[in-house]
């Protein structure tokens, strides 16, 4: 016969009920995120969306790990053909669209935003969190969107880069954004790390 412990408690490395309703969370979160819309400015070929704030509170929030599962889970509803992205797009094809480097970037981005705030910014203060959302957030999701972009569309890296640069006063607000909320929460609600449990080191 089993120990109560060993049904309640996951093996090493594993994930607690409290990890995948987060997991679920946020990949829900992302997916409202896109209920407004998007818009591209002066024609660009990637359009502008909130989508990308729930990716960076993903990672900043629930760690690497978590975040990027979250994210997955997402992309993976996505390409099952649920209509999740703007405008309702959704299916296999937008992977082999414009846009295609960006969605792929944003499982990057949770990671490298969640590891630089459990790993380097543990004291979670605000200017640490938004160098963490800025270099996950930002730096990652362009560093696969716009070689990604600048192939599929045939404009170039150098006028991908450009272009891209419309992006960043946007992207600056959901880094702060980001930041805010992130710091408002590990104030109000600290959430443990994937596979411990509250009070556990």
């Amino acid at each position: 016969m089993s120990s109560p412990i060993s049904e309640t408690t996951p093996p090493r490395g594993g994930l607690l009920p409290r990890d995948l309703a987060l997991i679920a969370l946020f990949a829900a979160l992302i997916a409202v995120l896109g209920l407004p819309g998007s818009f591209a400015l002066f024609g660009a070929a990637v359009p502008i969306t909130a989508q990308s704030l729930g990716v960076m509170l993903a990672g900043s929030v629930l760690g690497a790990r978590r975040g990027t599962l979250a994210v997955l889970t997402f992309l993976v509803l996505v390409a099952a053909g649920l209509p999740l992205l703007p405008g309702g797009r959704g299916g296999v094809a937008v992977f082999a669209g414009a846009s295609a480097g960006y969605l792929v970037g944003w499982l990057l981005g949770a990671f490298v935003t969640g590891w630089l705030v459990t790993k380097v910014t543990r004291r979670r203060k605000l200017p640490w969190l938004i160098v963490a959302n800025v270099l996950g957030g930002i730096v990652a999701i362009y560093l696969i969107g716009i070689p990604v972009t600048a192939w599929r569309v045939g404009s170039g890296l150098v006028a991908t880069v450009v272009s891209a640069v419309q992006y960043l006063p946007g992207d600056a607000i959901k880094v702060v954004v980001s930041a805010l909320i992130t710091a408002a929460v590990y104030r109000a609600y600290p959430v443990p790390e994937a596979g411990r449990r509250r009070g556990e080191e």
